[in-house]
């Protein structure tokens, strides 16, 4: 039960703080000058094209030496595996949270925008109290894809001493050796939470569905944009 909590607490938090984390290059590609766009863009492919799992070794075992690398030696940055692993999957998440949201920022109607420059908003007001608001609603059905990703992400973990729910499978069967029924019991949980939560968000999407506005169909998963 604790490696369930486990799983829950990081997959409920990557997605909270990589949500927010996300709106920044996401406003950056959209509305930013040239040089904020190109440096939102270096973000997001750097993380999306490299593998979580190294990400995760960078973070856990490699910034214990940084300060090596810039003549410090004393300079050492030690987080917890819990900590490393919370890090590694909001800053992995953020990156394709970013294209969902910029997906969905660029289906609001550009005439949105001019209207409220109409009636008086600076652009980042507009952003904020008209664009933003829209965007996040249109994002809900594709950004689901993230959370379930995540959830399921977020078994990698184990590799760095989490305790989630995978390392705890293991853990059981190298003392009984009874692998097959352990992790088929730990696939019917990831299945149960996957089908619960699309349920749910599905449920979100409808109550929050804007008639008339489409869903940003980006698939940040699979598509590369340098553009």
């Amino acid at each position: 039960m604790s490696g369930l909590m486990y799983t829950l607490f990081l997959t409920f938090c990557a997605i909270t703080f990589g949500f927010f984390i996300g709106i920044l290059p996401a406003l950056g590609r959209v509305y930013g000058n040239n040089i904020l766009a190109k440096i939102c863009i270096l973000y997001i492919e750097v993380i999306r094209g490299t593998p979580l799992l190294v990400q995760l070794f960078i973070i856990y075992f490699g910034l214990p030496y940084v300060g090596s690398i810039f003549g410090i030696p004393s300079f050492r940055i030690i987080l917890s595996p819990i900590e490393a692993a919370l890090v590694g999957l909001t800053i992995n998440s953020s990156a394709y949270q970013a294209e969902y949201l910029r997906g969905a920022v660029q289906s609001v109607q550009a005439g949105q925008m001019t209207a409220a420059r109409s009636l008086g908003m600076s652009k980042w007001q507009a952003i904020s109290y008209v664009i933003l608001p829209q965007a996040l609603r249109i994002s809900v059905p594709s950004w689901s894809n993230e959370f379930i990703y995540l959830l399921q992400y977020s078994s990698i973990v184990y590799i760095i001493q989490v305790k989630e729910l995978t390392a705890e499978g293991l853990f059981i069967a190298a003392h009984n050796f009874r692998y097959l029924e352990v992790f088929t019991m730990i696939a019917i949980i990831y299945l149960i939470l996957t089908v619960i939560s699309t349920e749910l968000i599905d449920r979100i999407a409808k109550k929050i569905n804007i008639p008339g506005v489409g869903t940003a169909s980006i698939h940040p998963r699979k598509k590369f944009d340098f553009s």
